[in-house]
């Protein structure tokens, strides 16, 4: 059986330094989200087959998280996308993280954190997202409000809006937010 780390490799004795969470602005960035995004929702989760590619990625501004090494960006470790579904209305998705990478613990909350923000900043002012329930409680954390229990590619998910005022607005995604990886508890 296929598993996530036989299509998104990450070796274990290597560690970054950094993280750094912007809009992917590189071919090789965003080929890297798509395959990350192909390893969480068809491989590990099963809730597409083949690919998890729609409509909605042609007109979505695709945001990674990488890993650095050295200060330079190295390997797509997460990965959300946003876009306007209607003038003002905007909504989040594909937030994926590899699984190697999810014990740092705050790189879901940091491309939420840009998502809201350069939605914010491209005239949003209303955002919304359709959570996994297993994820609800990182949304309400930082700040968004559950608003209808739906059931989304036969899974139980929640429709959340976010609090605008908790997020100012990123005018630039291409540099985007650096963050400090955290050290092994």
């Amino acid at each position: 059986m296929l598993c996530i780390d036989d299509v998104i490799e990450a070796p274990a004795a290597w560690v970054p330094n950094g993280f750094l969470v912007r809009e992917a602005c590189q071919d090789w960035e965003r080929r890297e989200a798509f395959a990350l995004r192909r390893a969480v929702f068809c491989i590990e989760q099963g809730i597409f087959q083949g690919d998890d590619r729609d409509a909605v990625d042609r007109q979505a501004h695709l945001l990674v998280a990488m890993a650095c090494n050295g200060g330079m960006p190295d390997q797509v470790v997460g990965t959300v996308r946003i876009h306007e579904k209607e003038p003002g209305l905007w909504w989040g998705s594909r937030l994926a993280v590899h699984p190697s990478f999810r014990s740092q613990g705050h790189l879901g909350a940091t491309l939420i954190r840009l998502a809201v923000s350069r939605a914010h900043a491209l005239g949003c002012n209303r955002f919304m997202a359709h959570v996994q329930a297993q994820n609800v409680p990182l949304f309400f954390k930082l700040g968004w409000q559950p608003l209808q229990e739906i059931n989304v590619h036969g899974r139980l998910h929640c429709e959340m809006q976010a609090d605008l005022a908790a997020y100012p607005p990123c005018h630039d995604a291409v540099s985007g937010f650096v963050t400090r990886a955290r050290s092994p508890a």
